[in-house]
């Protein structure tokens, strides 16, 4: 097992082998945030015949080749097209078809002048503008042909794609499995929100927090509570989790006399691979494998609940991602101008919680406070994890400095553009 190993190269380790999950079929309504397991092909040409863009008239633009307002052309009504329908026969030259949005062009009409353009009078319609041939039409096939590749593999679903796969008439769609997640706390001290906390006992957050970040990197979560500070606990807790596809236990993974994940996973069957990365939040970070394939893979957390979301964002984040099909694992970064100065310990890779505010072209980085690892209201107000160098003992006011983004919407611009 290693020990102290690099942000990087533990990244390297949690991600060696990591494979989307097998395809599942589900609803395309539900599919929204899903990766596509399979290319999508079109057994459909859309739209299937040339149409019209807008209310109006359908004719040959030959019959109104000198149309204007000062000098109004009639053509003959012949008939009406509503969407969904269809001309009774071709359109025959110096006639003009009543026709609707969405409507196929009846045979013989070449373009569609829109109702404001033409007047109704009587069994004839005056038009005062000159249309170009194909003005206000859809092709067909201009959207999809039928055979066309529409969507690849490894495409996520956005609202968009769904209205393409339903248009195709896809009302189902396979998808790369959503990954299983199983989460156990750890601890005597632990209790849950709406029990007694006198005497030192502290609330389980972190089951909260991690479950929360599951499901927005698009993962189910299962909550196995809190196992107590013995190894048959322990045990009992982690063995409930080994069909999922990965255990998360948050705690007991330090050097303490009560800190028993580590023996417990190896009894299990758990090959560690490292313990300990060089960063700060988070040095106490477990990570192992099965190596017969058939267990989950497994991190055991620091309980300090900001270590553990910190360690959550850094590494488990990556793993449920690319599980679930994604092809980006990482979060927008960016270079922001420190307002502070800030300070450390050379010797470790660390992760300051901070604000982010625009000014002008630029975004202004600010601490969130005091970085205790076990002050979770500076992660609840952080907008991004600002990277301080491990050789590094100061960044001061005015340098600049990557920030991982956390909260998007700070990259949004204040006003609509």
């Amino acid at each position: 097992m290693r020990t102290g190993i690099e942000v990087e190269e533990a990244r390297r380790l949690v991600l060696d082998g990591v494979a989307p999950l097998p395809a599942e079929t589900v609803a395309t309504v539900d599919a929204l945030g899903r990766v596509l397991a399979a290319p999508v092909a079109s057994g459909r040409t859309l739209p299937p015949a040339d149409c019209s863009a807008m209310d109006g008239w359908a004719l040959r633009a030959a019959d109104l080749a000198s149309a204007s307002r000062a000098a109004p052309r009639r053509l003959r009504a012949a008939f009406e097209v509503p969407a969904g329908g269809r001309a009774p026969r071709p359109l025959r030259p110096g006639e003009a078809a009543r026709i609707f949005t969405g409507a196929a062009l009846p045979p013989g009409a070449d373009s569609v002048v829109m109702q404001e353009d033409a007047v109704a009078e009587g069994a004839e319609v005056a038009f005062v503008a000159a249309p170009a041939r194909g003005e206000h039409v859809r092709l067909a096939g201009e959207d999809v042909r039928a055979g066309d590749e529409v969507l690849a593999a490894g495409t996520k679903l956005g609202p968009a794609q769904l209205g393409v796969l339903a248009s195709l008439g896809r009302s189902v769609v396979r998808v790369h499995r959503r990954p299983h997640v199983a989460i156990l706390s750890g601890g005597d001290e632990l209790v849950e929100p709406d029990e007694d906390v006198a005497g030192g006992r502290i609330v389980a957050s972190n089951a909260y927090s991690l479950a929360a970040q599951c499901a927005e990197a698009g993962a189910l979560a299962t909550n196995l509570g809190i196992a107590r500070d013995t190894r048959e606990e322990l045990e009992r807790g982690l063995a409930a989790g080994l069909g999922a596809d990965l255990l998360v236990s948050s705690a007991g993974v330090s050097v303490g006399d009560h800190d028993h994940v580590r023996p417990v996973l190896e009894k299990l069957g758990c090959r560690l691979v490292f313990w300990g990365v060089a960063m700060k939040p988070g040095f106490p970070l477990t990570f192992g494998r099965f190596d017969d394939g058939r267990g989950p893979l497994v991190f055991g957390l620091p309980g300090n609940p900001v270590s553990a979301m910190v360690t959550f964002e850094l590494f488990v984040r990556p793993v449920l991602l690319r599980l679930g099909g994604q092809r980006v694992l990482t979060r927008p970064v960016l270079r922001a101008v420190l307002g502070e100065t800030l300070r450390k310990n050379p010797g470790r890779l660390h992760f300051v919680r901070v604000t982010l505010a625009r000014e002008g072209e630029r975004f202004v980085a600010k601490s969130t406070g005091n970085q205790s690892s076990g002050v979770l209201r500076s992660m609840a107000l952080a907008q991004g994890l600002l990277v301080f160098p491990a050789a590094a003992s100061e960044l001061a006011q005015g340098a600049t400095a990557e920030v991982i983004v956390l909260d998007a919407d700070v990259l949004a611009a204040p006003e609509p553009a």
